[in-house]
């Protein structure tokens, strides 16, 4: 079963070809990241615009370098819901196009849930169930994965996502965009004790995050030392700023496997692809007695294998979605 499959939902274009959810025949992305910087994020129509002037150029290499024809595809499928919703059109247009001109399903796929299934890409045994953490730009979302299409949401951000907040204290230091590499960069040089910040929520009962008061407590803690006229290490701050971040999420992932007495953990989303992230979840984890997954650095980003994975188990069930299907920029699961 070959499924063409794109992910558009922010400022990426990526084009896959995954056979069987996890051979990958073809993986190409085009990145606007450098279009962007000099704003400081994302623009929705700039990133819309780019997304029609490149898409057509990945499906030709993607189907080249697969050595198939566009005829041959059994499926395609696009992100539909979760985005932005001008970029989220153009690879859904695509998708519903190629697939009322030769005749085959369409399958519109959730931008959060596909982040989910990017553990399966490599990992077609991975545990059912497991508790998995999917953290980026946009958000933060624990789940329950229980089985294919049965998940139970048991947290989420109520504010600012993880990735947002990176994101904010890199443009407030004026670091550049996105926030997240540069942060986990100058942290590797930085002291994460250095300074104490507050981990919101770790204590409250349930699994909700915040990261909203961090980062103003963060901001203020900087505007606190310029105004005293005190020297201080930005790798300093980005260390500590981290380490709450980082300190939050692992512990309260941790409890969530405790509660629901589930043995395995999986990480997805772009700041999956966080160094720090990764270490403590895997020292947490060996201390716990429990199972850590987190995909490949190219697999935590938003790209199309992830959304061409989940659409083979969905079509694999016989889901398929109506031709006027249409995007919903904010949904969760």
């Amino acid at each position: 079963m070959k499924i063409l499959a794109f992910e558009t939902s922010c400022d990426d274009t990526a084009v896959a070809l995954v056979e069987n959810g996890h051979n990958i025949l073809a993986n190409i992305t085009a990145s606007q990241t450098e279009i962007h910087q000099k704003y400081g994020g994302v623009v929705p129509e700039i990133a819309a615009r780019n997304h029609i002037n490149i898409i057509i150029q990945l499906i030709d290499e993607a189907i080249k370098k697969s050595n198939y024809h566009l005829k041959d595809i059994d499926a395609f499928a696009a992100t539909a819901f979760h985005g932005l919703s001008g970029s989220l059109l153009i690879g859904m247009m695509t998708a519903k196009t190629l697939s009322y001109i030769y005749s085959k399903p369409f399958i519109g796929i959730n931008h959060i849930e596909a982040h989910i299934y990017a553990n399966f890409i490599e990992n077609k045994n991975l545990p059912i169930p497991h508790i998995c953490l999917t953290v980026s730009g946009g958000h933060t979302i624990l789940v329950v994965f229980k089985g294919h299409n049965n998940y139970q949401v048991i947290g989420q951000t109520v504010d600012d996502a993880a990735g947002e907040a990176f994101d904010k204290l890199s443009q407030y230091l004026q670091l550049g965009y996105p926030g997240g590499p540069i942060i986990d960069k100058l942290a590797k040089n930085g002291n994460p004790e250095k300074y104490k910040l507050p981990r919101p929520m770790i204590k409250k009962n349930n699994f909700l995050f915040s990261f909203s008061g961090l980062k103003t407590a963060t901001l203020n803690l900087i505007k606190n030392l310029k105004h005293n006229n005190e020297n201080y290490k930005i790798e300093d701050i980005a260390a500590s700023f981290q380490k709450a971040v980082v300190d939050t999420l692992v512990t309260k992932t941790i409890k969530a496997a405790k509660k629901y007495n589930i043995k395995t953990i999986t990480l997805s989303g772009g700041v999956a692809a966080n160094s720090m992230l990764r270490e403590e979840f895997q020292t947490e984890c060996i201390k716990n007695n429990i199972n850590f997954f987190y995909p490949q650095i190219k697999y935590c980003t938003d790209n199309a294998v992830m959304v061409g994975t989940l659409a083979y188990y969905k079509l694999k069930n016989g889901y398929t979605s109506k031709l006027d299907t249409n995007v919903i920029a904010n949904t969760l699961l």
